[in-house]
């Protein structure tokens, strides 16, 4: 039974009424409280008082005061409290009654069964409500985690990012730029893989070195980044378009600090008949994060331009198309 802690006055009421009609003899309604698991000490001055005066025994009255003392000590008394309803609404052979009493026993038992049930449903209502509300705190209180997760995330790539414009050495800026792009990569969900050296028979050095590799819509991209203080010229960008088309399956996207000549620019408009070749300001990456704004939706349409409009140098975040 859902029925908690009191019973309501309309239960009582009921339960006052039926216990007399249920117990044939007074030693019965004992009976039937120490079946319930009673405390003996609560029943003991009505025992006493069925041996002493029987005639003073009234089964109404000790039912009431029983029942109600059962209901005033509260939680103590919850486990007697159930068991009493159980046996109750549980009661079926009403032969054991005094004839006239089966009828109204049996009116009383069924609306009891009836307040139950519906105490019951309500009971379970306001759990499955209280439960509801516990699992939309917990998945609040995670959505909250996973915000603050994101906005230290995005921080701290932020200000690594802009750390770089304050680093002198050429090198270091160099891997430290690979380090904070990828990770911006992977952060944003683009499956990215870290730069590749490639080496070839022993003793002859490195013959091929990537930036990165990330995969968008599918397609891979071999990455590369450029922090020159002069525009980049065709050279400059020549020995990526070189990698890219040495690879059947993969295209191309550059990220340079400094503008790109014209004539880099057309090579990479020259390059599109047979391969995706994208070209990147670092600024697009910073203005992008710095206004959080989707990465991989800025490459794509960076993509979709080089594609369909053979702009290999769109700037959607800047507001520039070449």
């Amino acid at each position: 039974m859902n029925i908690i802690f009191h019973y309501p006055p309309e239960l009582l009421a009921l339960l006052i009424d039926a216990l007399p009609r249920l117990c044939k003899s007074k030693k019965d309604l004992l009976v039937f409280f120490q079946g319930a698991g009673v405390d003996r000490a609560l029943l003991l001055p009505y025992d006493s008082l069925l041996k002493t005066d029987k005639d003073s025994f009234k089964k109404p009255i000790v039912a009431r005061e029983l029942l109600t003392k059962l209901n005033e000590i509260g939680e103590r008394s919850l486990r007697e409290r159930r068991e009493i309803l159980k046996r109750v609404t549980e009661f079926q052979d009403f032969s054991v009654c005094w004839e006239n009493d089966q009828a109204a026993a049996r009116g009383y038992v069924a609306q009891i069964r009836e307040l139950v049930g519906v105490k019951d449903a309500f009971t379970k209502m306001s759990l499955e409500r209280e439960r509801e509300r516990k699992i939309r705190m917990v998945e609040e209180s995670r959505k909250a985690e996973v915000l603050r997760k994101h906005k230290e995330e995005t921080a701290a790539i932020r200000n690594d990012l802009f750390a770089l414009f304050g680093e002198a050495n050429p090198y270091k800026r160099g891997k430290a730029t690979e380090n904070v792009l990828n990770r911006y990569f992977k952060f944003s969900g683009i499956s990215v893989t870290d730069a590749i050296t490639l080496k070839g028979n022993p003793g002859s050095g490195v013959i091929e070195q990537i930036d990165g590799v990330i995969k968008l819509r599918g397609q891979l991209y071999l990455v590369e980044m450029k922090w020159e203080q002069e525009t980049l010229g065709r050279e400059k960008v020549a020995s990526h378009v070189v990698r890219v088309f040495s690879r059947a399956m993969a295209g191309g996207i550059f990220i340079s600090y400094s503008d790109y000549s014209p004539a880099a620019i057309n090579d990479c408009k020259e390059a599109l008949r047979d391969k995706i070749i994208v070209l990147c300001r670092l600024e697009e990456f910073v203005y992008a994060i710095d206004r959080e704004e989707d990465l991989s939706e800025l490459l794509c349409a960076k993509i979709d331009a080089a594609i369909v409009h053979k702009n290999p140098l769109y700037c959607p975040s800047l507001g520039k198309m070449h």
